[in-house]
């Protein structure tokens, strides 16, 4: 018999133990080289490097835990069921109930509360609480997270995060300090624990008071069947282990996908390749951050340039990765996203009856001429006196259109959210090509972070102020208007690739994918923009002005929307993209995405 390798070893030892603290028999940890992730029992860790390095171990350690203890403690139904509409405030409601799980975990175990520890030093490396510059910058979620968290199991708030919260700290204390001290009665007791996260929303103001979330219904036809396998309410999810995917599929074609996998996110933090703590994870390490700045208008005469186009690239997925890599990718997100695929289609087949309906002929009968009505044959016979009557067709009333998905390409959207951003494209623009409708996929990203060339020729150059731009970017054509899907297919695979997500530039991607759509002859255009941040690029960033990209894309948004002809509409997945477009929906889990980019469109269709 072959020796068992240490890796095999190890993945035994996480696996009972997250047997032991689910207490279920039938929760299984694997490794990925994907993103981390939890689908129903299946707990999937990073895969640590060949001499399993401490970090990489305790991080693997701290996300198998964190969704052991998620799976014991946690009913998603009733989470759902109070969740808050807006994005900010469910984000916060979220990470409250995670910092509850894990610290049920914490205070019973000694091991648990320092694997846990470590995951979280090394995800707050590269969160923006850490680079916040002012109050308006710091994620709420993370910041009533980390109280939660001290409050609930004793534990000091990191060092790497006490700058910025010391910014908000004062402010939270003066607001919900005494529902935090209230929470460590109910830690134990999901629904109360529930209601007083509630009341601290509403005391944050993030919530309106008096004004409960309306829960998630199954439509009529699915009720008897969620309502066979609810748990008792009493319950906090012991016995709901499996709950998060067992339904899956008919809460993401009821609600627009929102679900909830038990997902804890480390997956941008952890590098399975590198030996380094996140500080010097290299490319794959580095992540942008997302301010949320507050909404202002364009001073006039704001101008927008590149310090130079020299080093830009527009380029097609076979220029950056050959074939049979393409092919092995792909083959990757297939087996990544079986699960996602049976929902999405489900609702794209929606999509195409709606189209389909839309272009349906019409008749217009007893016409003197044109193809014989064989309906009105019998009236002959009887009346031989009677003429023929003819039918004639009529021109359908739907318009030749052309929609464009523009995905964000950035080193944010590692993981799920790329992977699912991937095959929902992938099944729309299938989806759309059957029903003659011609469909576009482009991604944008830079070809380096924190500047490349351009940033080099900058600094030749004696760094001259205020030099606008400075990265190179990187446009990319996965599958073109007129290229059938079955050709561009595996195209779609290259957003799996290690490395190619880096930093975002929106404003002169939305340009570039409007101006491929004004070229087009269709007369309907449609340009649906994925993302999940505002534009960010450190190089561009650090010397310029700090709101000079943000500014740039609502200057192209307002251009677009008010003067041109193509549709704009914007999904932001954990973002509130609203800030920017008129036409836009904010999603808090990538999860909704397939869901919520079908139904964006069948309401464009639906117009009109």
């Amino acid at each position: 018999m072959a020796e068992r390798s240490p890796l095999d070893a190890f993945k035994d030892v996480l696996s009972g133990t997250a047997r032991a603290i689910a207490r279920d028999a039938e929760v299984e940890v694997g490794f990925t080289a994907d993103a981390p992730h939890m689908a129903g029992k299946a707990i999937k860790v990073p895969t640590p490097g060949r001499n399993l390095p401490a970090d990489q171990v305790a991080l693997a350690r701290g996300f198998a835990d964190a969704n052991a203890l998620r799976l014991r403690h946690h009913n998603s139904r009733l989470h759902n069921s109070a969740a808050p509409a807006d994005a900010t405030a469910r984000a916060v409601y979220d990470a409250v109930e995670q910092a509850r799980v894990e610290a049920i975990g914490s205070r019973a175990m000694e091991g648990v509360r320092a694997n846990l520890n470590h995951a979280l030093d090394l995800k707050l490396k590269s969160d923006p609480l850490r680079r916040a510059r002012s109050a308006d910058e710091v994620p709420l979620s993370t910041a009533l997270a980390l109280k939660v968290r001290e409050r609930l199991t004793g534990q000091a708030i990191p060092k790497e995060a006490a700058a910025g919260m010391a910014m908000v700290d004062q402010w939270i204390e003066d607001k919900a300090g005494a529902d935090l001290d209230a929470l460590g009665l109910a830690i134990d007791d999901q629904r109360a624990f529930q209601k007083m996260a509630q009341a601290m929303l509403e005391h944050l103001q993030l919530v309106e008071a008096d004004m409960p979330p309306e829960p998630d219904e199954p439509e009529p036809d699915e009720q008897g069947e969620d309502d066979e396998d609810a748990p008792d309410e009493g319950d906090s999810g012991e016995d709901q282990a499996g709950d998060s995917d067992m339904n899956a599929e008919a809460r993401a074609d009821d609600s627009g996908g929102d679900t909830e996998e038990g997902d804890t996110d480390y997956s941008e933090e952890f590098d399975a390749d590198s030996d380094e703590g996140a500080d010097d994870m290299g490319e794959e390490g580095m992540m942008p951050v997302r301010p949320n700045r507050p909404l202002s208008d364009l001073p006039p005469g704001f101008d927008y340039k590149p310090y130079t186009q020299l080093h830009d690239e527009i380029v097609t997925a076979e220029d950056l990765c050959d074939e049979d890599e393409l092919l092995r990718l792909r083959g990757f997100l297939d087996q990544q996203l079986t699960s996602l695929q049976g929902a999405v289609t489900k609702l794209a087949n929606r999509l195409q009856r709606r189209l389909m309906a839309q272009q349906s002929r019409s008749w217009d009968f007893d016409q003197e001429e044109g193809l014989l009505d064989a309906a009105r044959l019998a009236r002959i016979v009887i009346d031989p006196t009677r003429s023929l009557s003819y039918k004639v067709e009529r021109d359908t009333e739907f318009r030749d259109t052309v929609v464009t998905l523009l995905i964000d390409n950035s080193g944010s959207m590692r993981g799920r959210p790329i992977s699912i951003a991937a095959i929902s494209a992938d099944i729309l623009a299938r989806t759309l090509e059957r029903c003659g409708v011609k469909t576009e996929i482009l991604g944008f990203t830079t070809r380096a972070w924190k500047g490349g060339q351009s940033r080099e020729d900058w600094l030749a150059a004696g760094r001259p102020p205020m030099p606008g731009r400075l990265n190179d970017l990187r446009h990319i054509i996965y599958k073109k208007a007129d290229e059938p899907w079955r050709r561009a297919r595996k195209n779609l695979g290259l957003m799996m690739r290690e490395g190619l997500l880096k930093e975002n530039i929106d404003g002169e991607a939305l340009l570039w994918a409007h101006n491929r759509l004004i070229a087009r002859h269709e007369e309907r255009r449609i340009l649906m923009v994925i993302s999940d941040g505002a534009p960010v690029d450190d190089s561009t960033l650090s010397v310029n002005s700090g709101t000079y990209l943000e500014r740039h894309l609502r200057q192209v948004i307002e251009w677009i929307e008010a003067r041109s002809p193509v549709q704009l509409v914007a999904i932001g997945i954990g973002h509130d993209v609203t800030r920017y477009y008129r036409r836009a929906v904010t999603i808090m889990d990538a999860e909704q995405l397939g869901g919520t980019m079908v139904e964006q469109l069948a309401g464009l269709f639906d117009e009109d």
